[in-house]
C-alpha cells in the first residue's frame, strides 16, 4: 500500500508555480463535490488502484472543469448589501470579504443572513478552455 494522501498531493500542487494563463482556482476543492472527489482519490491511491500522479491530474482537471462550468453556465445575478464590513483582504488577485447583516437579492427573491464570507476571484484570469 502507498502511504501517500491527497493532502500530500495538494501540498505539492500548492508549491508548483503556475502562470495566470494556466491556473484554475482551487476554491471549489472545499465544496462537498470537491471533498468527495479528494476522498475517493485518496482511497484509490491507498488501495493501489491509481498513482498519486494520476490523482494529481484528476484534481487539476477538476479545477479547470468546475471553473469552466461556472464561467460558461451560470447566468444568474445576485446583488447584496451589507450592514457592516468586518474585514477584507486582497492577496494574489483574490478578494476575501467578511460581512455582517447581509441582504441578498435576486429578481424576486430576498435573503438576509447574519454573517457571510465572500471569496471573489477574477474569472478571466484562469484557464477556462
Amino acid at each position: 500500500m502507498l502511504d501517500v494522501s491527497l493532502d500530500h498531493i495538494n501540498t505539492l500542487y500548492n508549491t508548483v508555480e503556475f502562470s495566470d494563463s494556466n491556473m484554475s482556482y482551487q476554491l471549489y476543492r472545499n465544496t462537498t463535490l470537491g471533498n468527495t472527489l479528494q476522498e475517493s482519490l485518496d482511497e484509490l491511491i491507498q488501495y493501489g488502484q491509481i498513482t498519486p500522479a494520476l490523482a494529481f491530474k484528476v484534481l487539476l482537471q477538476f479545477d479547470k472543469s468546475i471553473n469552466n462550468a461556472l464561467n460558461q453556465r451560470v447566468k444568474a445575478r445576485v446583488t447584496f448589501k451589507a450592514g457592516k464590513l468586518n474585514t477584507y483582504r486582497f492577496c494574489d488577485n483574490v478578494w476575501t470579504l467578511m460581512l455582517n447583516d447581509v441582504e441578498f437579492r435576486e429578481v424576486h427573491e430576498f435573503v438576509k443572513v447574519d454573517k457571510v464570507k465572500i471569496v471573489a476571484c477574477d474569472g478571466k484570469s484562469g484557464d477556462f478552455n
